[in-house]
């Protein structure tokens, strides 16, 4: 017997948990190894470059690319547009696919429909469906051509303010289905005797929403909203097939920025950006942590 602390383990069980963590280790090493070559090193070393006033042969400039960068008007611009379509689309996604989901989780005419038309987007690819979006939002396209109808001015969806709300529209479309899936499959996990319960002691609808649905769905939706924020950062592949190198001002996106700043070989300005956009990240997804962990200590 092996003694530790206070519990009393077989070396036979010990060589076992050994054994496992090996096998474990290996089959996680090929995975290890590709996120380290191909996501890790390079960010490591983009970091290095934000602070080097050259990337070959440059010298230590300390915090000066930042400094310039925060001085950009562009980098700004970009910066208040990509955290504004955050603030909008991700609580827009949030109430979006937790209603598809509480109405695909009860017994409805077209529920089949419905569920074959929020997979759709997550099969199709977004490049060919992207010509689809093109020819409803153009100037002369079909969105125009119906609000002609009810005699409603025609609107340049994709040079006036107008392109944030089509760009919502594409992220929402894109996104939903897959925030669906989830609350579908949360919903599906909690006993009907909690609801049944609810109800003999006279909660209604609401009350059984708030106090039986939401609560047992804080995991769930906690993942969702990270999964959303990350997914509004990622923007850039939609709103670049969309309206090109350089949108309207209400959609130009860090990506935007970064995209353009690669184009003319500023690595520097490419990756101080690249780092704050990061850090902004960690900042809202650690703040979501602190507040889950809190909810979860107020619940129990």
């Amino acid at each position: 017997m092996k003694k530790w602390g206070f519990l009393c383990v077989p070396l036979g069980w010990a060589r076992w948990m050994r054994r496992d963590a090996a096998a474990a280790w290996l089959f996680l090493a090929p995975s290890a190894a590709g996120f380290a070559v191909f996501y890790l090193i390079p960010f490591v070393m983009g970091v290095m470059y934000s602070f080097m006033s050259n990337t070959s042969g440059g010298q230590f400039a300390g915090l000066a690319n930042y400094r310039e960068l925060l001085a950009s008007d562009s980098f700004r611009k970009a910066a208040y547009n990509t955290f504004y379509f955050s603030a909008v689309s991700v609580p827009l996604m949030l109430a979006l696919s937790l209603g598809l989901a509480l109405l695909l989780n009860r017994q409805i005419y077209f529920r089949k429909w419905l569920r074959t038309s929020y997979v759709l987007p997550l099969v199709v690819p977004v490049a060919s469906v992207i010509i689809i979006w093109q020819m409803i939002f153009d100037w002369n396209g079909a969105l125009n051509y119906i609000l002609s109808w009810f005699g409603i001015d025609r609107v340049d969806w994709m040079k006036t303010e107008s392109a944030r709300n089509v760009v919502i529209a594409v992220y929402l479309w894109k996104n939903i289905g897959y925030n669906v899936i989830l609350f579908l499959a949360g919903l599906q996990q909690i006993p009907k005797d909690y609801y049944e319960t609810a109800q003999i002691e006279g909660a209604g609808r609401f009350r059984q929403f708030f106090g039986v649905t939401l609560v047992y769905l804080t995991t769930t939706t906690f993942f969702v909203v990270i999964m959303s924020i990350i997914n509004s950062f990622k923007v850039f592949r939609e709103t670049y097939l969309m309206a090109g190198d350089y949108p309207h001002d209400s959609i130009y996106m860090l990506q935007h920025y970064m995209n353009n700043m690669f184009i003319s070989l500023d690595i520097q300005k490419l990756t101080a950006a690249a780092a704050l956009m990061v850090c902004g990240i960690m900042v809202i997804v650690f703040g979501l942590f602190g507040l889950e962990r809190r909810y979860r200590q107020f619940m129990e």
